[in-house]
């Protein structure tokens, strides 16, 4: 890659990882399942009417958009708002990686590779240790409901994988804003239910900048302009030279929380954060002529998307026959 695009690489990554904090920045002055209607209804219009709908039945969209889209951001959104910080769930949301691989083990019946399961195990292994270190300094509860939000966007991924919604360039912001569709009312819905008439009432009355800012951010710059730079690299470049740099999308997100909120995860949250880590490396690289090379795909729902090999029952040297599209995240987003 030219040092142009590799810095384009670079920049998109930071605009995913420091997504976590303008998405912390919004839900300090909007309550969080207001924000996420608001958030999508920016996203979709006008993009809608700009972007080509993708080749799917409306049922696999809405789908895909109500694990993907409504589920992993309405419980994101609400465990930052009970006090899950910004960048250790940058690092958290990295499980859905290997979630995705073990629901498509059970759902799809793709088996998945011995370097999966050891990647399963270690990021199981990096969870617990996080949990534990949550356990000591914090309520757990919000631990809980962001591994719900990996859940629900890994169930998302196996979703998006059986419909063959990825399929050619530009494919995944076409996924994302016809999808994101159905998410503005069942959110909306939620914050007259759960945060209430005068709530929304007193955040819409009272809108401060920031919140305003926060949504510009995450709608414009972290969905539409990083997806727009992203699919452009991954059209002029191979994509296992593209989507490597995902990989840098948690380390911006630590490092902006720690900036905008002095935020310093403890020993046993840090070293489950890296082991987890450990575990997504090596669950997405595959090894092609004895070189570990990451197999990816294209972005999904603003965060990059890294495929893996499923090995086959049977087939030529153990290659894989299909991809189980996975979005580490890192995010959003």
């Amino acid at each position: 890659m030219r040092r142009r695009d590799t810095a384009l690489a670079v920049l998109v990554a930071l605009i995913w990882g420091t997504n976590f904090v303008a998405i912390r920045t919004g839900i300090d002055s909007v309550p969080p399942f207001l924000f996420l209607a608001v958030r999508f209804v920016v996203v979709c219009i006008p993009a809608v009417f700009l972007v080509r709908r993708p080749g799917l039945p409306w049922r696999d969209l809405a789908l895909i958009g109500l694990f993907t889209s409504l589920g992993q951001f309405a419980l994101m959104y609400l465990a930052v708002h009970l006090g899950m910080p910004p960048g250790l769930s940058s690092l958290v949301l990295q499980a859905q990686v290997l979630l995705t691989v073990v629901i498509a083990a059970v759902w799809l019946r793709e088996r998945p590779s011995t370097a999966q399961r050891i990647g399963v195990a270690l990021g199981g292994a990096g969870l617990l240790t996080i949990a534990v270190g949550r356990g000591l300094s914090a309520p757990l509860l919000p631990l809980v409901v962001l591994v719900l939000a990996a859940v629900s966007w890994a169930v998302g991924n196996v979703l998006t994988r059986r419909a063959g919604a990825l399929t050619g360039p530009g494919a995944g912001l076409g996924v994302t804003v016809w999808s994101g569709l159905v998410v503005p009312v069942p959110a909306l819905a939620l914050s007259f239910a759960f945060e209430g008439p005068a709530a929304i009432g007193e955040a819409l009355g009272h809108l401060q900048w920031q919140a305003v800012a926060s949504t510009a951010y995450t709608a414009y710059l972290s969905s539409l302009v990083g997806y727009g730079i992203w699919n452009t690299l991954l059209s002029r470049h191979p994509v296992a030279k593209v989507t490597p740099f995902a990989m840098l999308v948690p380390v911006f997100g630590m490092a902006a929380a720690a900036v905008a909120f002095d935020e310093r995860p403890n020993v046993l949250e840090l070293a489950g954060g890296l082991v987890l880590l450990a575990g997504v490396a090596v669950a997405v690289t595959r090894r092609r002529g004895g070189v570990a090379v990451a197999s990816p795909a294209v972005p999904a729902d603003g965060s990059p998307v890294l495929a893996v090999d499923i090995e086959p029952a049977t087939g030529p040297a153990g290659e894989a026959a299909d991809l189980v599209q996975l979005a580490p995240t890192l995010g959003t987003r």
